[in-house]
């Protein structure tokens, strides 16, 4: 195919709603631009973006595809990005590494939850956005009403740049307000009838015309000085503002399209490619070493946006060329590793099928395969470049957990290496092996993230696995002071073991009292991994306990610190004393003490008023202002204490402290009751006191599981 040069180049992101029509509109770009000579249908599971398996049974984008169209010698380089919040990671990645961002709306008249998240997304990266009003052709689109709910979330820079003569099945006609001219398409796609507006529609061209202008105006103060001027402006002054306006989000031009029909997309395309900045036009890109410029003159450098396991071939690395010609056979260093890299191949990517290519210029898309040790967000540059790291794409927090485990525990192993090589093709997704809760932690965008996971596994590695509720890392302490002693003694022919050993625990805290009728003659101090602390004195006179059993009895005590007496749980805040003891002359040994303090510890921790501790999170949810009632009644049913709200537009933040242990699928619960428009964070902030009833459940349910052991 032709090697495209940097200023004939367009990169977008469809971006929108999970049933507004991307794929749909990304296979009728590639036919109208002859890169595919049959258009596939999401139905009939032969579109070329959505080609993998789990998204031909699931019938959704679940990863983004690269594909591209050609137009008027121009190469617009298309990323169909998945529609539903779960997969908010690929609309991540995708955003970085293109210049503008193609809304898709269902043409209805109501703004969907996906919408409104990839409008999010692209506020947060600074991205242009064009909005393309799709399904105009179906019996209920209502583009005047679209526009208004448009206007009323989005605001006054949604800017109509096409209007339809009709909507519904006899949808095949636009205004177009850049040209100003009527625009009628012959179903199947193709190039339009063009004629002038009719007399009865130009009084409303005129209308909308005047805000597209307007906005296009403050693209540039030399356009707006042409506006006061002369009050208007031509048709490549409106294309010049458009195209500066994009840059710096003054404004987002909406036009009109039926992907299923192809009615419009050869005006879309055309419209992209003289509308849409070019790479080397668009604001610097971020490195390590400050800003630059996209610039094809200059040193080779790739930015890695994205990875995959592809059936029959392997690994492919998606990247975008980010400086100079990057061509076949030509050896770049991982900036991460600092190891050499050879690109032995290149490949332009239409999903599904790929074109070998010998270069690529700066600002284009492509992939290349049987790299060393590459992953997403690596830089790759040419060996005497100066660029550093290239500016990382931000991946959302995982806001879902779940443990993992292998059904058959001989398949444990093979799992675990699955879940890291899903994990490093989808940085969204996190796997921790919890050393706490012995658990695998598994953690997503939401359940139906997660769920993808379990398909892969139940058809793809035919591993089974299950799902099970994460244990919480609860706390042991104590709230009084409590004695206790325990003889250790053994005896079965020859030496025999014998420790014993008294003890005094107290809470640790910084301005605790020492006990008086005891000297302290020796203190360790522990700071304990998981948080807190344990302080070991050694107050024992007179030689009843050698000094070289003192580590053994602090080594049983340790070992059950871990294991905390009233759950398992790590303990944490205490101050121990080992006050008197005995030993014998010749059964006495190391183990025989760590048995007396273990078990002394654990005697004189149930006497101490012990307390159970748990996490407490700072939590953040904003939610629609008219939603706000029930999500505030789930939260207190959930020991919520609310901090305060305030106001952010149509949306109200709840402020709160939670229980971790009361949020298990709280995405998922969130989601239900405001149809999917809430967010939330949620972060670590410190161990509080369980109620008294919780306590009790959680004493109850411990001794229940440690009799199933071992039965």
């Amino acid at each position: 195919m032709k090697v495209y040069q940097t200023q004939e180049i367009r990169n977008i992101a469809l971006v929108g709603g999970g049933k507004s029509g991307k794929t749909t509109l990304a296979e009728a770009m590639a036919l109208e631009g002859k890169v595919i000579t049959r258009r596939g249908t999401v139905e009939d599971k032969n579109t070329i973006s959505d080609y993998r398996d789990i998204e031909h049974d699931r019938q959704n984008s679940v990863v983004s595809s690269l594909l591209y169209s050609e137009f008027e010698g121009k190469k617009v380089n298309i990323i169909d990005t998945p529609g539903f919040a779960d997969f908010v990671g690929e609309v991540a990645s995708s955003l970085h590494v293109v210049n503008t961002a193609v809304m898709v709306v269902n043409g209805i008249g109501t703004i969907d939850v996906g919408t409104e998240l990839a409008w999010r997304n692209a506020a947060k990266q600074e991205k242009g956005v064009v909005f393309v009003v799709n399904q105009l052709d179906h019996e209920k689109a209502n583009f005047e009403e679209t526009v208004r709910s448009l206007h009323e979330e989005f605001g006054p820079k949604v800017t109509v740049a096409q209007f339809p003569v009709e909507t519904g099945e006899n949808f095949d006609t636009i205004i177009d307000l850049i040209e100003m001219k009527m625009m009628k398409f012959p179903k199947g796609g193709g190039k339009p009838e063009v004629a002038d507006i009719p007399a009865e529609h130009m009084e409303k061209a005129q209308e909308l015309r005047v805000p597209l202008i307007e906005n296009a105006a403050e693209g540039s103060e030399e356009l707006m000085e042409i506006y006061f001027e002369e009050d208007t402006l031509s048709a490549d002054q409106v294309r010049e503002g458009i195209r500066l306006g994009l840059v710096n989000r003054a404004i987002f031009p909406l036009l009109c399209v039926s992907a299923k029909e192809c009615i419009g997309i050869s005006r879309l395309l055309e419209f992209l490619v003289k509308n849409v900045p070019d790479p080397e036009n668009m604001p610097p890109f971020k490195a390590e070493k400050g800003e630059f410029k996209i610039d094809p003159s200059g040193k080779v450098g790739i930015f890695v946006y994205k990875s995959s396991l592809e059936q029959h071939l392997g690994e492919v690395i998606y990247f975008k060329v980010l400086g100079g010609k990057l061509t076949e056979g030509m050896d770049l260093i991982n900036l991460r590793t600092g190891n050499k890299e050879r690109i032995s191949q290149l490949n332009v990517i239409a999903g599904k099928t790929r074109q070998k290519v010998s270069e690529i210029y700066a600002g284009d898309i492509a992939t290349t395969m049987k790299l060393k040790d590459v992953r997403t967000n690596d830089s790759l540059v040419d060996p005497k470049a100066e660029y550093g790291k290239f500016d990382p794409v931000q991946f959302p927090d995982p806001i879902f957990d779940i443990a993992i485990k292998a059904v058959n525990s001989t398949d444990e192993e093979k799992m675990g290496g699955i879940l890291r090589e899903m994990v490093k093709m989808d940085p969204s997704l996190q796997i921790e092996s919890s050393r706490e809760l012995r658990q695998n932690i598994l953690s997503g965008m939401g359940e139906f993230h997660i769920n993808t996971v379990k398909w892969y596994f139940d058809n793809i590695h035919k591993i089974d696995i299950e799902f099970i509720k994460p244990r919480i890392p609860y706390r042991e302490t104590i709230t009084k002071p409590a004695r206790a002693n325990y003889r250790h003694k053994k005896q079965s022919g020859g030496s025999g073991q014998f420790g014993e050993v008294y003890m005094h625990i107290q809470p640790y805290s910084e301005d605790m009292a020492q006990p008086k009728d005891f000297p302290v003659r020796g203190t360790e101090e522990h700071v304990l991994p998981w948080g807190g602390k344990l302080i070991f004195n050694n107050c024992i006179v007179g030689g009843a306990i050698d000094a070289r059993f003192m580590p053994a009895i602090l080594k049983g005590i340790m070992e059950r610190i871990e294991i905390g007496p009233l759950t398992g749980s790590y303990a944490r805040d205490i101050s121990v004393y080992i006050y008197d003891g005995k030993m014998h002359p010749v059964d006495s040994n190391e183990i025989s003490f760590k048995l007396a303090g273990r078990f002394s510890f654990i005697e004189a921790f149930k006497n101490a008023g012990p307390k159970i501790l748990e996490p407490i999170c700072d939590f953040e949810v904003k939610v629609p202002e008219d939603m706000m009632g029930s999500v505030m009644t789930d939260l207190q049913g959930r020991r919520a204490l609310i901090m305060g709200m305030e106001g952010e537009g149509k949306m109200q933040i709840i402020k709160a402290k939670v229980p971790q242990a009361e949020m298990f699928k709280y995405s998922t619960s969130l989601s239900s009751l405001t149809s999917g428009r809430g967010l939330f964070t949620m972060k670590f902030a410190e161990y509080a006191p369980v109620p008294s009833d919780v306590q009790d459940k959680l004493l109850k349910e411990y001794e229940e599981s440690l009799t199933e052991e071992e039965n």
